[in-house]
Formats: structure tokens, C-alpha cells, sequence
């Protein structure tokens, strides 16, 4: 009898929740995967999710470590402690330190912190999470995967911003790009879906969701993204901004008398579809509402996707030419009426889409959705980020251990 596949714990370490999943080695679909939210705050649960069951349950204390010390319970009660074979944690921002992921060490702990002023409320949350896990799971590997990694092959045309130089050097002040493991994840896809040639494709890939972001890809690489030093720049997202004239927010503060406190406030948690449609946040919500009429809605989305438009030609010239445009993330897996606006306005590109598959390729289905005699193909492929960092951290270990050996 063949031993069981090895099991990955992949963690997402935030501010105040612990994201988890459990997969085994041999299938993309997760054993176990949840979520404990509210910590810090009061009523803090975790929830556990498989197949078709989910049970919440209200954690002992409010801290990480509760969670931590709940989701390993499950574990063991499940009988999966004893196969945890290593552990893969999500990192937000790994500057220019990481072009890969990596195991952890002291050293890369100590890098991981040292890009804290780049993603203030991210990192630190990722390096409490890692110490966590560290402490309770000291015999197993522990890999760091970066969302910013897959973007370090910017040139410095793509990256650099014009400001003083002064700023880079000393500040590291330039574009980094993220949803990097979903990009390196969906570019992938699409070259095996569509039969490119791994080392000969141009693609423009729109990850859209609450965060949204697209990025140019070059053989499998990255060469120009949407998002910039942090994920404020670029698209409308779900509650951030995006691109906004920065002598506009000047203006803001100024007449509102806003602290830097509350502009980061207004673009990130109350802008964007929220602030747009003063109504929700939710794309779903919004295209029902848009339906009954709602001029808020409409306006949320018409200037969504004509910055998504927008940059996805924009991103193109950044390529020796066009081979597919692909959707991914949850908007773009699932939303036939996004994906058909945003197509009619590259029109110019000369691409063209196919209503009736458009119409029937959604939750979670990849296809082709191009009309024959496009410019260009035009797919839609759901993300795995989670099985990437698995993915990831299945190799590391095993390199670890022949190089151990």
C-alpha cells in the first residue's frame, strides 16, 4: 500500500484574522480551509470549512495564538498532524530582498520585518504569524511566498516613478506590483489552456476582486503592472481608489483639513465601488441594482471598467504583441457582464467576444470566450493562489531535505 500523500498548512497571517488551508500534496482542492476573524476584538470565532461541512467555533482568547492553537486541534483530531510535512505563509510585500519564495530562517525573518515600512499593516501581521507557527511547529520546514516577487522583473522604465531619485535609493520609493502568486498561477494556466509557447506569449491578465490589479506578461514574466508601491494604485477596487490625481488629495486635505490618518482612510475603506455607488462594495450587488436602475451602481461599474479597459490596453503596449487577454478572481471568473463591457471597450485592440460562451463559462469554469476572427484570444482562468504556495513549499522541502542528506 503506496504511503499517504504528504499534507501543506498554507497560513495568511492579517491584522486581525488567520486565514488557513490544509491540502494534501496530489490535489488543489483543499482538505480544510477557514478562517479566524475579530481578533483583537470581542466574539472572536474561528470557522472550519470541508466538502460541504462547516463548524464555527468561539476561540478562548482573542490573540493569533488562540486560532493557531484551535486550527491544530482540529488537525489532530482529524488524525493530519503527524503528516503536516512543512508550512507556507503568505507574505504581502517581500520589497527587493525576494525575487522567490523561500525558506525561513532568522535572517529572512529579519528582511521580511525589514520591508514593514512598505506594507505597515501587512508585514507585521506575516511576521507574528510566522514566530507563531515557528513556536508551535519548529520541526517542519516553514517557506515564505511573496505576493511581490513575480514582479521583480520590472525593468526600472516600469518601476521607477518620477520623483526624485533620492527617494528610491534611499526610501525604496518605486512600483512593486502584487497578487504576484495568482499572476505566476493563472499565467501558467493559460499558456496549457491555450497551447502557447511557454518561452514565446504575450499576455494581459485582470485579477479582479475586492483588490483588483492587471499585469503584462512576457514569456512568463512580469513587465508592467497596475498596482504600485502599495495596492492603492491602479484600478477601482471594491473600496480603494485606484489612480487619483495626486494634487486632487492634496486639495482634500487641505479643504477638509484631513490627517494623513484619515485620507489613507478615505482611499482605502470608503472609495472605490463603495464610494462610488454610496451603495456597496460587492460587484454582484451592484450589477442587480444597476438592473433596477440604480444610477450609483451604474456609474460604479461603468468606471470600472472603463479603467480596467483602459489599462489593459495600456499594459499591452508593454508586450511584443497580444496573444490572450485573461479574467481571473472572483469578478473576473464569474461576472459574464463585466467581462462583455470591459471587452467592448477594446474594441479598438480588435477584440471580439463570444456571448454565448461568455454567457455559460463562470463559477470557477476556465474557457475560452473569444468570438472567432479576435484580435486576440480572450479567456477566463480561475485562480489557485493557495496551491501555488503549496506548490511552492512542497519543492523548498524536499530541497531542504536532499541538501540535508
Amino acid at each position: 500500500m503506496s504511503a499517504e500523500p504528504r499534507l501543506m498548512l498554507v497560513l495568511n497571517s492579517g491584522s486581525s484574522s488567520l486565514k488557513f488551508a490544509v491540502h494534501d500534496t496530489e490535489h488543489p482542492t483543499p482538505l480544510l480551509f477557514g478562517l479566524a476573524e475579530r481578533l483583537g476584538g470581542e466574539n472572536a470565532v474561528i470557522t472550519f470549512r470541508e466538502a460541504d461541512r462547516k463548524k464555527v467555533l468561539p476561540l478562548e482568547a482573542a490573540n493569533h495564538t488562540a486560532a493557531l492553537d484551535a486550527l491544530l486541534a482540529e488537525l489532530s483530531h482529524h488524525g493530519w498532524l503527524d503528516r503536516l510535512a512543512a508550512v507556507g505563509h503568505r507574505v504581502a510585500h517581500g520589497g527587493e530582498r525576494f525575487t522567490h519564495s523561500t525558506l525561513i530562517t532568522p535572517d529572512v525573518i529579519a528582511d521580511i520585518d525589514a520591508c514593514s515600512a512598505l506594507a505597515p499593516l501587512h508585514n507585521p501581521a506575516a511576521v507574528l504569524g510566522i514566530r507563531m507557527a515557528l513556536a508551535r511547529l519548529p520541526n517542519i520546514p516553514h517557506a515564505a511566498v511573496f505576493d511581490t516577487a513575480f514582479h521583480q522583473t520590472l525593468k526600472p522604465e516600469a518601476y521607477l516613478y518620477a520623483l526624485p531619485m533620492s527617494l528610491y535609493r534611499e526610501q525604496r520609493v518605486r512600483r512593486y506590483g502584487f497578487h504576484g502568486t495568482s499572476y505566476r498561477f493563472v499565467a501558467r494556466e493559460a499558456v496549457r489552456l491555450l497551447g502557447l509557447d511557454p518561452a514565446d506569449h504575450g499576455l494581459v491578465i485582470a485579477h479582479l476582486g475586492n483588490g483588483a490589479s492587471a499585469t503584462a506578461v512576457q514569456d512568463g514574466q512580469s513587465v508592467d503592472t497596475s498596482m504600485g508601491m502599495t495596492p492603492l494604485e491602479g484600478l477601482v477596487m471594491g473600496t480603494r481608489s485606484g489612480d487619483v490625481d495626486p494634487g486632487a488629495l492634496l486639495h482634500i486635505m487641505r479643504m477638509l483639513g484631513l490627517s494623513v490618518d484619515q485620507l489613507d482612510a478615505l482611499l482605502n475603506k470608503q472609495s472605490g465601488l463603495l464610494g462610488l455607488s454610496e451603495l456597496s462594495n460587492d460587484c454582484r450587488e451592484l450589477e442587480a441594482a444597476a438592473e433596477r436602475g440604480h444610477a450609483g451602481a451604474q456609474f460604479g461599474l461603468e468606471v470600472f471598467v472603463h479603467r480596467l479597459a483602459r489599462y489593459v490596453g495600456g499594459l499591452a503596449m508593454s508586450l511584443r504583441r497580444l496573444d490572450a487577454v485573461v479574467f481571473t478572481g472572483g469578478i473576473g471568473e464569474n461576472s459574464v457582464r463585466m467581462r462583455a463591457m470591459t471587452v467592448t471597450r477594446l474594441r479598438a485592440l480588435g477584440l471580439t467576444l463570444d456571448e454565448a460562451t461568455n454567457a455559460v463559462t463562470t463559477g470557477g469554469q476556465a474557457g475560452l470566450i473569444s468570438a472567432v476572427g479576435s484580435s486576440a484570444r480572450i479567456a477566463v482562468v480561475p485562480t489557485n493562489e493557495e496551491w501555488m504556495i503549496v506548490c511552492d513549499t512542497a519543492e523548498l522541502a524536499d530541497r531542504a531535505v536532499l541538501e540535508s542528506a
